[in-house]
């Protein structure tokens, strides 16, 4: 089993995200099961994310409409899917989200 994190940044801001609900799912023959949901907390971490088995696909799904309705910009992408392949042989994924309001990127943190 892995663990799985995630970090939320708003790099138009230069702060932590607060407040972004996030989903993790892993795939299966019928399409995403989701597993568990968190919401960045005021450091932009969502850490109690649920333990996903190796070997599987994995997805967090962001809901960023909500995050960048609060703050009064109107959202480009309502939401951001990142899916990774959990490998079978490691123990933690930190998946951080860098969002502005018309472009993000992600990476594999450590």
């Amino acid at each position: 089993m892995a663990g799985i994190s995630t970090h939320v940044l708003d790099t138009s801001l230069g702060r932590p995200a607060a407040g972004v609900p996030v989903e993790l799912a892993v795939r299966t023959g019928g399409g995403w099961q989701p597993l568990g949901a968190s919401v960045t907390d005021a450091d932009g971490r969502a850490a109690d994310l649920p333990d996903v088995a190796g070997g599987t696909t994995a997805r967090l799904l962001f809901d960023t409409a909500k995050y960048q309705g609060s703050s009064g910009t109107s959202p480009f992408f309502p939401e951001v899917s990142i899916v990774f392949t959990v490998a079978p042989d490691q123990r933690h994924y930190h998946v951080p989200l860098l969002l502005n309001p018309f472009g993000y990127s992600v990476y594999r943190g450590s």
